[in-house]
């Protein structure tokens, strides 16, 4: 039994700065993008660059959108190829051939995490681009779970890996 119920209690502290930031395609969902703000803001990612429109919804983000960095990007192969030059690992969350599944997967701790789209998942292009596929396995239909629902699995898990 739960001792004491709180409203809200006061987030974790960090003894360090999360070095995860999210790579977000345009999304057709501005509510997607309002998700993955009010996401990155609870798990200390502090940005997220997006190739889609730079819009969020407040209400949607909350406290997100007070601390998360949203840059915005007309392509973002050239953003990863940068990225990957300062000593991120870039990893896709996408299903493919060699995707490494979640639960198994190591993440390094400067990581930039490419989420594919919607409905089109990650480019061919994008795919060049990434050192590692990971994948969340899915046990019934469809065949993949929503854009943001994947993005949490995969942000919680290196957050676990990394945590304090």
């Amino acid at each position: 039994m739960c001792a004491k119920h709180f409203r809200h209690k006061p987030p974790t502290q960090l003894d360090h700065q999360q070095e995860m930031l999210l790579v977000v395609p345009a999304l057709k969902s501005q509510v997607n993008l309002a998700r993955l703000v009010r996401l990155a803001g609870c798990a200390g990612i502090q940005k997220i660059i997006t190739a889609g429109s730079d819009k969020v919804d407040a209400k949607i983000a909350r406290d997100g959108a007070d601390h998360v960095v949203i840059e915005k990007r007309r392509s973002l192969i050239p953003v990863l190829k940068k990225l990957r030059e300062s000593a991120y690992h870039i990893v896709g969350l996408e299903q493919t051939e060699s995707s490494e599944v979640l639960y198994e997967y190591s993440f390094q701790k400067k990581t930039a995490l490419l989420i594919g789209h919607e409905g089109r998942g990650i480019s061919n292009e994008e795919l060049q681009v990434v050192d590692t596929c990971i994948e969340i396995p899915v046990y019934g239909m469809p065949h993949s779970y929503n854009v943001v629902t994947a993005t949490t699995m995969a942000v919680y898990e290196y957050c676990r890996q990394f945590h304090g």
